[in-house]
């Protein structure tokens, strides 16, 4: 007798429609999965108002001192509450609706549970980015109108994702891309007004709040979520698709657990770090499955010691279930994971151990050890299968007794066959399980096959004989593990980068207002030399010459000269550009930074998604004493066409900046001796 499991003829994938709106967005696709999210986001609504009423129901209870009063809204209560439980039950319903989202062949296999992305609502970005470019980068507002409309519409397109790469690429790109914001527009030490609304993905509870990491953290998980869909949707019925599959699931798991260990604090139920354990395990445990299901799928061969793989990678499945099923019964998130969902972990945890021990009753029934066999092999396979032996029994004995190979294998069959049956009662008992036919009749088929199996075997006596076999240990050679997010695959520009490189021009920053600074080149000597990476600084000042005069200080970073944008010029061409006007005047508009001093020694702990953590800058002008004294060495005066060219790595504590004022020159500034621009040079310098 043949036991196989011979896999389905695969059947071509059905072709979506191709036109995006924007690459990865489809907001106008009538899929089944688009309109569950649309019913999900009318069923978020209809919590949200019932909250609302049953808050305010209870205000009143409070306040009211009439009894008829209270009475009355007593009534209204308990109708509230009635109404809020069929909507969140409705809600539930809405998530255990696995069959939308599997593949659209026809399979003969468990369906797998995605996760339904989290709703928001819009929000206005315009006015307060606008009136910070304006309050704090002293910059037109008016100029950066696209720019935060596309910010704007690629938050809109996030909301519908394409269940595809491209669909993931579109919220990556979205979440580096709030990191660029956070830096530029969201100081640490203020509020910008944006209010920020997510609602639970499991109960439908809307969480709001004015702080950009809720919006980073949601779309986290929607990306998390977004790779679930991916997974149940890959044809699982081909080697391809179930490696898809597995990739999917172990790559939701790897954003679920960066979003628990980076986003510690988030007040939505879904994002508690409790509830994304339990998520990252069902993921795994997901993963797993597709994963037996792939050794299973050219069918499994009656062979002893391709049994022994088979029973051990199905008991595998059926603890990872287990412990998946234990979790979700725990407090805190007990009360918030669907009941349909610990109910399918329950059956797929008893449906794989009752494979594992059939497989099991299959090897030691079916096959005899025979002159020339592989004893020692098969008797290290049978005791590498149990932690002990079933009492009176050894591996070697029992493989050459048949009897007792018999017995074993009967006693395997009979504990097969009440997983199974306690597998069907589970899932007889939860409505919505109830309601998916291809789990019944997976669950069916899997039931009869062990009972047909042991009846053929069955005599008066095994009530008897029968013994209580040990379980079975599991073993897998393709363990699943979580994949990281790897957001540095994904090219993001920054919108706003007209404003300037990050590193100087951003929220957490405190600079003067620009000022303008006229002057000429005297014989072709500016009077002063330039460092730094973009935004290039002012360096070696000569106090008399026309630049410090109209108000140059040393640290200064150009901004602009004669209205040519010089945030993003290098020094060499900066300089280039300064040159080209010969003896002609120059209009050159310099910013201050401030909180310099106090910057020098303090980290900032700012997270920037997608950039390494960096930290304060040090000022480069040179007022250290070593230096200060080295000056006061030099009185000759030498030429100022020096530039020096080190790079700045600056970083220091966000506020306000003034608003822009014109520079009036007071009167000529204090004489003192001309530091000589050779005596700070380093080596990576450049003299010109």
């Amino acid at each position: 007798m043949t036991d196989t499991l011979p896999p389905a003829a695969p059947q071509p994938l059905e072709k979506e429609d191709d036109g995006y709106f924007r690459k990865g967005c489809n907001p106008l696709a009538q899929t089944g999965r688009s309109k569950l999210q649309n019913q999900r986001a009318a069923l978020n609504q209809q919590i949200l108002k019932a909250m609302r009423m049953r808050t305010g129901a209870e205000n009143l209870l409070k306040a009211a001192t009439n009894q008829k009063v209270r009475e009355q809204v007593r009534l209204e209560l308990s109708f509230l509450n009635s109404d809020l439980q069929m909507l969140k039950e409705e809600l539930e319903g809405l998530n255990i609706s696995v069959g939308v989202y599997q593949s659209t062949e026809e399979a003969f296999t468990i369906p797998l549970i995605p996760l339904g992305l989290k709703e928001t609502k819009d929000v206005d970005f315009s006015v307060v980015l606008k009136d910070f470019i304006l309050e704090h980068y002293s910059e037109d507002s008016y100029l950066y109108e696209d720019e935060i409309a596309d910010l704007m519409d690629l938050r809109q397109a996030c909301r519908t994702p394409s269940r595809d790469e491209a669909g993931v690429e579109l919220l990556l790109s979205y979440f580096i891309q709030l990191g660029f914001v956070e830096s530029r527009f969201f100081p640490p030490t203020r509020q910008m007004g944006i209010l920020f609304t997510w609602y639970d993905s499991l109960t439908g509870v809307p969480v709001s709040q004015q702080n950009l990491l809720l919006e980073k953290a949601s779309i986290l998980f929607n990306i998390g979520a977004l790779y679930t869909q991916i997974g149940t949707r890959c044809n699982r019925q081909t080697e391809a698709g179930l490696q898809s599959t597995v990739d999917a699931f172990q790559r939701a798991a790897g954003v679920l657990n960066y979003l628990k260990e980076t986003f510690t604090h988030t007040p939505s139920y879904d994002m508690s770090p409790a509830m994304l354990s339990v998520l990252v395990k069902m993921m795994l445990a997901q993963a797993q499955e597709s994963t037996f299901e792939k050794i299973c799928l050219s069918g499994i061969q009656n062979e002893f010691f391709v049994l022994v793989k088979v029973a051990q990678e199905a008991a595998k499945v059926g603890e990872v279930y287990r412990q998946l099923y234990m979790a979700m019964n725990q407090e805190p998130v007990k009360e918030n994971i669907p009941y349909s969902w610990a109910s399918l972990a329950c059956v797929k945890a008893h449906h794989y151990e009752a494979l594992a021990h059939y497989f099991t009753a299959t090897l030691l029934i079916d096959h005899q050890l025979k002159p020339g066999s592989d004893e020692d092999h098969q008797e290290k396979c049978l005791s590498q299968l149990y932690d002990h032996m079933p009492e009176g029994m050894t591996p070697l004995a029992t493989l050459k007794n048949v009897h007792q190979r018999q017995r074993l294998g009967k006693s395997h069959l009979c504990r097969a066959v009440t997983h199974h049956e306690e597998s069907v009662r589970e899932a007889s008992l939860c409505k919505k399980l109830r309601n998916i036919e291809v789990l019944q009749e997976v669950l069916s088929a899997a039931h009869q096959r062990s009972r047909l199996k042991y009846t053929q075997l069955r005599d008066d006596y095994d009530l008897l004989s029968l013994i209580d076999v040990p379980d079975i240990i599991s073993k897998t050679e393709r363990e699943v593990e979580i994949i990281p997010p790897q957001f540095s695959k994904v090219t993001v520009t920054d919108f706003f980068q007209k404003l300037g490189p990050l590193s100087v021009f951003s929220a957490n920053k405190r600079w003067t207002p620009p000022r303008s600074i006229h002057f000429t080149a005297e014989e072709g000597d500016l009077g002063f030399t330039l460092r730094g990476n973009s935004p290039v600084q002012v360096h070696f000042l000569d106090p008399y010459c026309s630049a410090a005069v109209a108000g140059a200080k040393e640290g200064d970073y150009i901004v602009s000269v004669q209205d040519v944008d010089c945030k993003w010029l290098t020094v060499s061409e900066v300089m280039k550009l300064l040159k080209s006007f010969g003896q002609n005047d120059i209009e050159m508009k310099v910013v201050s930074l401030l909180d310099a001093t106090s910057s020098m020694h303090s980290k900032c702990a700012t997270y920037s998604v997608g950039m390494q953590k960096t930290y304060s800058m040090i000022c480069l002008a040179p007022d250290d004493e070593e230096n200060t004294d080295k000056t006061k060495r030099i009185s000759k005066k030498l030429s100022f066409l020096s530039w020096n060219t080190n790079k700045n790595r600056q970083k220091s504590a966000s506020t306000l900046c003034l608003p822009s004022v014109g520079v009036r020159v007071v009167g000529p500034p204090v004489k003192k001796k001309l530091p000589s621009p050779f005596s700070l040079l380093t080596s990576d310098s450049s003299l010109y």
